[in-house]
């Protein structure tokens, strides 16, 4: 009895040193994306809940004063401007460009010949290979309040007066301006989709009868549902942190008329020579923009139903 009984803890000793050796292994290729997440995303996480309750500035002196920062921002009268731009921005951006016209592209884009499709992809796709502050420069030369504006030189030539396009439509011209950009993206998704689909549901809609409006309503839109949705919910969370262009083009102004949460929150923090520098009020704005955004995340989970999305089908594919 004693030789079987030794055979087996031996065996069993081997399996546990064989299971030690695969999880280290694991864990040694692991390491470098565990580091990077520990450093670059959990720390930031905890200094940024950290610093939202002090009063830290410039001094950088961590004075804990619980939710005062929460409190503060209930009686900060910008706020509720600043959260009206935001939501009037990222709804307008969302649903004139990034989902709407980066759909018109790739439908565009898709029914043309390959060759002349991929040259206007490739066009429309330059502004995001560009340098943010290149693509800003080149906006305020359109947008220059001057008769040397692009758009004002065809205004004079019209025989009409320049305007000041950032004065008078600040909204507008950040709308604009990050949409033309943003659409690249939903173009690109958008155009593997429609590739995707089928080319015998078209004929077989050719064959019914169905014209182009109703082959695009009736197959093409049902067809890439789900890249829709997704394309939606992921500019929304990009768009409710974006502010580069904004700070480039317009700054804010004229006075906050378009300054969005995130651009709010960079100048509180770190904005120009000026900047109050308050870290612990701008870390408190930033984890309340996060909360926004989880809010955004679990609405678009829960309505589009993402889960059924990601599911497994339920016919096995060979």
């Amino acid at each position: 009895g004693g030789f079987p009984r030794r055979a087996f803890l031996m065996r069993k000793g081997r399996i546990t040193r064989s299971r030690r050796r695969t999880w280290l292994s694991v864990l040694l290729f692991l390491s470098p994306a565990i580091i990077t997440v520990l450093v670059f995303y959990v720390v930031p996480a905890i200094l940024t809940v950290t610093m939202a309750l002090t009063n830290m500035d410039y001094r950088f002196q961590w004075n804990f004063i619980g939710l005062g920062n929460f409190r503060r921002m209930l009686n900060d009268f910008l706020l509720p401007g600043i959260l009206r731009v935001t939501f009037l921005y990222v709804i307008g951006t969302l649903g004139i460009f990034n989902v709407t016209f980066g759909l018109i592209l790739a439908l565009v884009t898709t029914s043309v010949g390959e060759r002349a499709g991929r040259f206007f992809r490739s066009l429309w796709l330059l502004p995001r290979f560009t340098p943010p502050v290149v693509y800003g420069i080149i906006w305020l030369w359109i947008l220059d309040p001057t008769k040397h504006g692009l758009l004002n030189s065809v205004r004079v030539a019209m025989g009409l007066r320049p305007v000041d396009w950032i004065l008078n439509y600040p909204l507008g011209v950040i709308i604009v301006t990050n949409g033309i950009i943003g659409a690249s993206f939903g173009m690109l998704i958008f155009t593997a989709a429609i590739r995707s689909i089928p080319r015998e549901l078209h004929w077989a809609a050719r064959v019914d009868g169905a014209g182009l409006f109703q082959d695009i309503r009736y197959i093409t839109l049902p067809q890439i549902r789900w890249p829709i949705l997704f394309v939606t919910a992921y500019q929304t969370l990009s768009l409710l942190t974006s502010y580069e262009y904004i700070l480039i083009i317009t700054k804010g102004g004229p006075y906050f008329a378009s300054t969005v949460w995130a651009l709010y929150t960079y100048n509180l923090c770190f904005g120009g020579y000026y900047a109050p520098y308050q870290f612990g009020y701008g870390s408190a704005m930033a984890l309340v923009l996060v909360i926004i955004g989880l809010i955004a995340a679990i609405t678009y989970w829960r309505v589009f139903r993402f889960r059924a999305m990601m599911a497994e089908p339920l016919i096995e594919v060979v």
